[in-house]
């Protein structure tokens, strides 16, 4: 991975790289395919891969899998073999997290008003006000992958939020690439997923350096936000923050990053954490948990020797493993 500056969007623009824009998972999706003959047919992969995954794993379709496991009341219930990888994911995610990504933080983001897309949220209206405690936890989970069964306490709301959108980004990835045979991203609000051969650069990637997580809804070149571009050849990047899915709930404003051990928000120790990893979930994942484990996280992305850049509210930076150190940058 290797680091300039060159503010544009998301993903920069490259010579000869067939682009489509669209928008899916209540976020822009961006597919970039290194062969424009291909991109017709990627396009179609991408629709039916996110259109998979919606189905199974939104919380907001009374239609969806997902929405009708919280509703079994603690039965156990058939699932898809998408769901299937898609909870198997998250869990996994809870495991190496020690729980700071946890799939059962649902009935707290119900409680802050997360209970429908994000664009009807931010257009107003609060939840329920509710008293913060611990999330149920993820060992409550029951899942048989083997049978296609899950089953949860009578009660308890899942939300996969947290890693399905990048799930969906390295299967669509993987899944064009097979098909069309070029180089491809997937970029799903910021998770990004890589296959097949990166152009000569790589994939150039441009990240926030201040107070906008890039990728997310309005994406950076539309925020103002500080920018650079790394490259990235393989595997995934992330981003996460606590700077955009932002909403009033009475007198506060809360935001879609939820602390399971407490039941809160995370606080904003970081305005943005990015992290490269090999998958798209497992970059997810770890800046996620930056998120919720704050100044901690610092040491323990260097532990793993993660490359991330960790953004403060103020623009103060931070870099852990091999992410590029620029004139600023601490770590």
């Amino acid at each position: 991975m290797s680091g300039s500056a060159r503010p544009a969007g998301a993903v920069a623009p490259l010579t000869g790289i067939a682009r489509a824009e669209f928008r899916a998972l209540g976020t822009v999706a961006t597919l970039l395919v290194a062969d424009p003959a291909g991109l017709e047919e990627a396009r179609a992969l991408l629709d039916a891969e996110l259109s998979a995954i919606d189905l199974a794993c939104s919380r907001f379709r009374e239609d969806s899998e997902l929405s009708a496991l919280n509703r079994a009341d603690g039965r156990p219930l058939h699932v898809s073999d998408t769901f299937v990888d898609a909870l198997a994911v998250a869990l996994d995610a809870a495991a190496a997290t020690g729980g700071d990504v946890d799939p059962t933080c649902g009935g707290v983001l119900v409680g802050l008003g997360y209970d429908r897309d994000f664009t009807e949220v931010a257009r107003g209206g609060a939840g329920t006000v509710v008293t913060a405690r611990p999330v149920p936890g993820w060992r409550v989970v029951e899942l048989d992958a083997e049978a296609g069964v899950v089953r949860v306490p009578a009660g308890l709301v899942l939300d996969l939020g947290a890693t399905a959108k990048a799930l969906a980004a390295d299967r669509a990835a993987a899944r064009i690439h097979a098909a069309v045979g070029c180089g491809v991203l997937v970029n799903l609000g910021g998770d990004i997923s890589v296959a097949g051969p990166a152009p000569d650069d790589g994939w150039r990637i441009l990240v926030t350096d201040g107070t906008s997580p890039a990728g997310e809804d309005a994406g950076p070149a539309r925020t103002g936000a500080p920018l650079r571009a790394v490259a990235i050849t393989e595997g995934g990047l992330a981003t996460s923050g606590t700077g955009v899915r932002r909403w009033r709930r009475g007198r506060e404003t809360v935001h879609h990053i939820v602390s399971p051990a407490t039941g809160e928000c995370a606080p904003t120790h970081w305005q943005t954490v990015t992290v490269a990893a090999s998958t798209c979930v497992g970059a997810n994942t770890a800046s996620t948990a930056a998120i919720v484990r704050g100044e901690a996280a610092v040491d323990w992305l260097e532990g793993l020797a993660v490359p991330a850049l960790l953004v403060r509210p103020d623009g103060h930076t931070t870099a852990t493993g091999a992410w590029p150190r620029h004139h600023g940058t601490t770590g």
